[in-house]
C-alpha cells in the first residue's frame, strides 16, 4: 500500500527521533535519550531494546486514560457521587454521555498513541541496517512486534475518534503542520496490512517468542477482532480458527485465577499489558481509582494512601451489569466486590466496586502490578462463535459459547437456541465475561446497540440517582465518537468530529 505521509504534532515528531536504552529486560523502563542515530543501532540487542520501547506508551495509557474511554461510557461502569468534587466534572461527562460538555482522557490517550506509532515507525526504518543478527528469527520477531503494535495503536484510535492522521514514517515538525485526518477505511487498511505483515513475521520466529511480547496468536486474534468490527464475518471466522488451531491457548479452569497478580502470561493470556510493582514507572494504581472514595484503606489495604475526590470511586459496577449475571455464575464474585460503609451522604451502604484489580502485594505504597488483558482465549472463543452465528452457522457456534459458560458453571445446553437468541446471549456473555477489561463500549459500537442500550440504561440510572442531570444519557450518532482533542485542532488544524 502506498505510504501516507501525514503530519504529527511537535511532541510526536520529537519522540519519533528519540532512541531507547537497550537492556534485554523486557519490563525495564526505557528512558528516551538523545543518542547519535548514525552509530547507535549496531547489534541485535539494540533493536531488542528499541522493540521493548514500543510497549511503553500502551502501558502508560492503559493505566491512565483508556478505561475512561473504553469502559466508563458503557452500561458497565459508573462513579460514586461526591458533591464537592468539581475536578471530576469531565470524567462524569463521560459516564453520563454529555461529551459535548467536555471530556477528560482524550488528550493523553492521543499523545501516547502517536508516541507508540512514532516508535514503531522508527524501528521499521532502522531495522534493515547492515548488522549481524545473533539469531535471524529475532529480527523477524522484532518486525512482527512493530507491525502488531502499530496496528493496535491505530485500532484503538480509529474506534475512539474515527478517521485519524496516518503516520507511516518519521517526519519533522515542519512537515507535520499541513496534513489532515484520513478516512476510516484508510485507517483500517493500514491496520489489516500491518497485522498481515506481523503474522508473516511471527510465523517464522515462533522459536524465539518470549512471554509478554506480541506473538503470532496475538496478531491473528487482533486481526480477527478487526474483521469482526468491520462485519467481515467470513474473514473473522478464518483467522480466529487459526488461533484456535494453534493449540497454544486454553481457558483457565478457575475464572478468578485470571485476576491473581501472581499468575501472569498463562495459557489463556494471548496478549496483556505488562505491569510490575518493582518501580513506579512499571506499575499502575487502578485499585486506588476504583475503590469507593469513602473506603479509606480498607479496600486498597494501604491505609497510608489517601483516596478521595476525583481520584477514587470510579468505574463502579452498575446495577445493569450486576443484574446481567445469571444465578450461579461464578464470574460475578470475581468481578464485583462489595464494601460496606458510608456513602457520599454518610449513610452506610453496600457499595460495589471492581473486584478484578487487586491491592499491592508487596509494595508499601500505591504501586500495583496486575497485568491488563488486551486479548485472551475466551475472547477468541466468543468472537469465533459470533462470526459463525452471523453467517447463519448457529449450530457450529454453540459449542464455543458453551465452553465459556461451562467455565462459569453455567451448564444449561444451548442446543435449542436460534440465531437471534444466540446473538443476544453472546452479547450478554461478553458483557459479564470481560467487564472492566475495556471491551464493553467497543462491543456496543461494533454491534450497533450502543444508542439503544445506553439510553435505556440512562433512564434507569436517572430514576435511581437524584443527583444526575436531566440532560445526560442522550446518546446520538454524533456522540458514538469522542471529540478530537482541542490541542490537536489548534496545532494541526484537524477537523473536529460532528456534534462538538
Amino acid at each position: 500500500m502506498k505510504k501516507n505521509k501525514i503530519k504529527q504534532t511537535l511532541l510526536i515528531c520529537l519522540l519519533a527521533l528519540a532512541a531507547l536504552s537497550c537492556s534485554e529486560s523486557f519490563l525495564e523502563q526505557f528512558p528516551e535519550t538523545g543518542l547519535n542515530e548514525g552509530n547507535f543501532y549496531k547489534q541485535q540487542s539494540d533493536f531488542v531494546g528499541l522493540a521493548n520501547g514500543l510497549y511503553v506508551p500502551l502501558r502508560e495509557y492503559h493505566k491512565s486514560d483508556f478505561w475512561l474511554l473504553a469502559e466508563v461510557p458503557s452500561d458497565n461502569g459508573t462513579y460514586q457521587f461526591n458533591a464537592v468534587d468539581a475536578a471530576a466534572a469531565s470524567w462524569r461527562n463521560i459516564d453520563e454521555i454529555r461529551f459535548q460538555n467536555g471530556v477528560g482522557g482524550t488528550g493523553g490517550f492521543w499523545i501516547q498513541s502517536y508516541n507508540g506509532i512514532a516508535r514503531t515507525n522508527k524501528l521499521l526504518e532502522e531495522i534493515d541496517r547492515e548488522i549481524t543478527w545473533d539469531n535471524p528469527a529475532v529480527k523477524d520477531r522484532t518486525k512482527g512486534e512493530a507491525h502488531f503494535m502499530r496496528a493496535l495503536y491505530y485500532f484503538n484510535l480509529v474506534r475512539i475518534f474515527g478517521g485519524v492522521p496516518i503516520v507511516m514514517e518519521t517526519i519533522t515538525y515542519e512537515e507535520a503542520k499541513d496534513y489532515q485526518r484520513a478516512s476510516v477505511p484508510a485507517v483500517y487498511e493500514v491496520i489489516v496490512n500491518d497485522l498481515t505483515a506481523a503474522i508473516n513475521h511471527f510465523q517464522v520466529s515462533r522459536e524465539v517468542h518470549e512471554p509478554g511480547r506480541a506473538s503470532l496468536g496475538a496478531a491473528q486474534a487482533l486481526l480477527g477482532k478487526v474483521y469482526l468490527t468491520l462485519h467481515q464475518y467470513a474473514e473473522a471466522e478464518r483467522v480466529l480458527k487459526q488461533v484456535i488451531d494453534l493449540g497454544e491457548y486454553q481457558l483457565l479452569s478457575n475464572y478468578s485465577e485470571l485476576f491473581d497478580p501472581s499468575i501472569k502470561n498463562h495459557p489463556e493470556s494471548i496478549f496483556a499489558v505488562q505491569y510490575s510493582e518493582a518501580n513506579r514507572a512499571l506499575s499502575h494504581r487502578l485499585i486506588f481509582h476504583f475503590a469507593p472514595s469513602t473506603s479509606g484503606g480498607e479496600v486498597t489495604m494501604r491505609s497510608n494512601i489517601i483516596i478521595n475526590n476525583s481520584w477514587s470511586g470510579w468505574n463502579l459496577p452498575t446495577d445493569d451489569l450486576i443484574d446481567a449475571f445469571e444465578p450461579g455464575d461464578i464470574r460475578k464474585e470475581a468481578s464485583v466486590a462489595i464494601w460496606t460503609g458510608p456513602d457520599y451522604d454518610g449513610v452506610t451502604k453496600q457499595i460495589p466496586y471492581v473486584g478484578k484489580y487487586k491491592p499491592p502485594v508487596s509494595a508499601t505504597d500505591d504501586r500495583t502490578g496486575d497485568n491488563i488483558y488486551v486479548l485472551r482465549y475466551a475472547d477468541v472463543l466468543l468472537m469465533y462463535a459470533e462470526a459463525l452465528n452471523e453467517q447463519g452457522k448457529t449450530g457450529e457456534a454453540i459449542p464455543f459459547v458453551e465452553q465459556v459458560r461451562t467455565r462459569a458453571q453455567l451448564n444449561e445446553p444451548l442446543t435449542e437456541y436460534g440465531q437471534d437468541q444466540l446473538s443476544a446471549l453472546i452479547a450478554k456473555e461478553r458483557q459479564v465475561e470481560f467487564c472492566f477489561e475495556n471491551q464493553r463500549w467497543f462491543d456496543l459500537l461494533r454491534t450497533g446497540k450502543a444508542i439503544e442500550v445506553i439510553n435505556a440504561h440512562g433512564e434507569r440510572e436517572k430514576a435511581a440517582k437524584p443527583y444526575l442531570r436531566s440532560d445526560g444519557f442522550n446518546l446520538t450518532e454524533d456522540f458514538l465518537l469522542f471529540p478530537i482533542p482541542e490541542d490537536q485542532i489548534l496545532i494541526n488544524g484537524l477537523e473536529q468530529n460532528p456534534g462538538y
